[in-house]
């Protein structure tokens, strides 16, 4: 029979302990981190212990009835499996319907004791920060921000931010607050997104290196680390091959040689390309969010229903549909390859294992290309990290000892 998880809150099966109140998964005391929407899925199919759960009701229960191909159904449960120690041969806990859905078939009790955790550190409090502006050389008005102490951190501009949402916004807060625990963290709005004007003559790839190299010389710096973000890793990696005296070490995560359009092999990649074009034409500007959401399940695939919310009010608060699509075309259009090979600092790449708008092999090509570098694979589906997941752990303790050496 199932058990109400209102009666008492968690559930225990052999070792391990499924809290809802605590929405934790524990084994001997210990939480096993996974992912909000694995958990939502071992929670629908503990709960329904009794009988096997459809693909249908975990697409409504999980997702909202939100549209997602099966494919992000099957890597939950994968990721299930895994932290249970099951897999899809054993399967000793989660065990597959063919056809039609899964069922739990592990022996589910009522945890009425459930062991306490050991207390998480609370979270950090956000960053001070300071922001002020520049000019760029042709006169288009750039913000910057400032926070934390120590050496220099500076980040390349990357599509959607603004510095006066990002501080409390859960797709890029964790970032400010992690990086500048350690760094003078350094950032900016690029030309057409948040603070920065949104009227800008120029748009080109050239233009945003620029702009770098504006707010380089606003603060006077003369080496530092620079970190480039999905499609700032080309600005990044552009800027540290025409100015080797000033980049000390290099940090990409993400990030790519060649735009969607370059890279496009085939009619059905070259069709991909495009429709994202369509979708900021027809859908940037509207309230219905669907036409959004395509972008948010390529950015965080794994996110949760609030982390979707999130880049949804991002992508609407950073630009206009005008200039989206103008990013957009101009995305498609990089190709820093001959650059790559230029770059003489030390460089570490990280790039999410199964990254849906920007796939390894991208981030193995990076790697191909600059002499002096490494390549991580951090253990993610999404494009940018979330503060929830185990990669951006990894992510963080990798920055630090690569800074640090």
């Amino acid at each position: 029979m199932s058990i109400s998880p209102a009666e008492t809150g968690a559930w225990r099966f052999d070792a391990f302990v499924l809290d809802t109140q605590r929405y934790e998964l524990r084994s001997a005391g210990e939480v096993i981190r996974v992912e909000p929407q694995v958990f939502d899925v071992l929670t629908q199919l503990i709960r329904n212990s009794h009988r096997f759960v459809t693909k249908e009701e975990l697409f409504d229960s999980v997702w909202g009835g939100r549209f997602v191909g099966e494919a992000a159904l099957t890597s939950r449960i994968k990721a299930a499996r895994r932290a249970l120690g099951d897999d899809g041969e054993s399967q000793r806990y989660i065990r597959t319907v063919r056809g039609r859905g899964y069922q739990f078939v592990g022996t589910v009790v009522a945890d009425t004791a459930a062991e306490a955790p050991a207390e998480l550190p609370p979270e950090p409090p956000a960053p001070r920060q300071h922001i002020a502006f520049c000019r760029a050389a042709d006169g288009v008005r750039l913000a910057y921000a400032v926070a934390g102490e120590g050496p220099p951190l500076v980040r390349a501009a990357n599509w959607m931010t603004h510095l006066g949402y990002d501080i409390e916004s859960p797709v890029w807060k964790h970032w400010v607050r992690d990086l500048s625990l350690k760094n003078r963290f350094i950032r900016y709005d690029e030309r057409g997104c948040g603070l920065s004007d949104w009227e800008a003559p120029g748009f080109t790839f050239d233009d945003w290196v620029a702009d770098l190299e504006s707010v380089v010389e606003a603060l006077g710096l003369e080496r530092f680390p620079l970190l480039g973000v999905s499609q700032g890793g080309a600005v990044a990696v552009a800027y540290a091959a025409r100015h080797p005296e000033r980049v000390s070490q290099l940090v990409l995560c993400g990030a790519y040689a060649r735009g969607r359009a370059v890279r496009a092999i085939g009619d059905e990649e070259k069709r991909a390309a495009a429709l994202d074009l369509d979708l900021a034409r027809v859908g940037w500007g509207r309230d219905d969010p669907a036409f959004r959401q395509v972008f948010a399940a390529q950015f965080l695939p794994d996110g949760t229903r609030a982390d979707w919310a999130a880049f949804d009010q991002l992508q609407r608060r950073t630009t206009s549909p005008e200039n989206a699509v103008r990013f957009l075309e101009e995305f498609g259009r990089i190709d820093v390859r001959d650059e790559a090979e230029q770059v003489a600092c030390p460089t570490l790449i990280m790039h999410s294992r199964d990254d849906h708008r920007v796939p390894m092999r991208f981030g193995e090509e990076l790697a191909a290309l600059i002499p002096d570098s490494r390549l991580v694979a951090l253990s993610s589906n999404n494009h940018l990290l979330t503060a929830a997941e185990p990669a951006w752990q990894v992510f963080r303790a990798e920055v630090d000892a690569f800074l640090a050496g």
